[in-house]
């Protein structure tokens, strides 16, 4: 499969870490933070969890406008100013012309994002194509349940999957295209991460440059 035909792919910039812009059909952001000045305004906002790294009250607010729908899990949620729709693993709503459904996110061998926290993950469909965007997890049974065309993995090990976890994950889901991240921002990993996951995966990988 050819990034190419991937249509999702071309309207998907890669803002550092773990946070995401899509710009088409609507301007969607996944964990804003640290977002670069002039950040276009959002139609929809995605919210994994409530650590500051993915949960940026500043960064919501910067993108913010009176249009815009907020979607979090119960404890980002309540970081967020309300409105805000809240959505558990399992639970899904259509925004407009994208759906989103929440998905689990959680450690097996570590103890900071504990799967009774209740920490998602989320898969958009738009036009017909999947995106999986895993949040903050390890390699988790659920993820053999997954179907997507691109999958944004974390790679960074630490408080997430190795890239060699990472890899795994990739071969359980089978997307056409995976796409790594949680990593060079100061918090886990480093582009080596990212390279490493390219190399092992069986799943075909493209290394993002950040857009901010």
């Amino acid at each position: 499969m050819s990034e190419n035909e991937i249509r999702l792919l071309e309207n998907l910039h890669w803002i550092g870490h773990d946070s995401f812009r899509l710009d088409k059909p609507i301007v969607i952001y996944i964990d804003p933070w640290h977002l670069p000045p002039g950040s276009p305004p959002a139609d929809l906002i995605l919210v994994s969890h409530e650590h500051d790294d993915h949960c940026s009250p500043e960064d919501i607010a910067s993108i913010r406008r009176s249009s815009t729908t907020v979607v979090a899990n119960p404890s980002a949620a309540n970081k967020i100013d309300k409105p805000v729709k809240v959505l558990r693993a399992g639970e899904s709503l259509k925004i407009n012309e994208v759906s989103v459904e929440a998905v689990p996110a959680y450690n097996i061998d570590k103890p900071f994002h504990p799967k009774h926290a209740g920490h998602v993950g989320y898969i958009l469909t738009i036009a017909g194509e999947r995106l999986y965007f895993a949040g903050d997890t390890d390699r988790i049974p659920e993820m053999k349940q997954i179907e997507c065309d691109l999958a944004l993995l974390p790679v960074s090990g630490t408080y997430v999957m190795t890239a060699e976890e990472a890899a795994g994950a990739a071969a359980d889901i089978g997307p056409k295209l995976a796409i790594p991240m949680h990593y060079a921002a100061g918090v886990a990993g480093t582009k080596a991460d990212a390279q490493r996951f390219q190399e092992l995966s069986e799943v075909p990988v493209k290394i993002l440059e950040a857009a901010g």
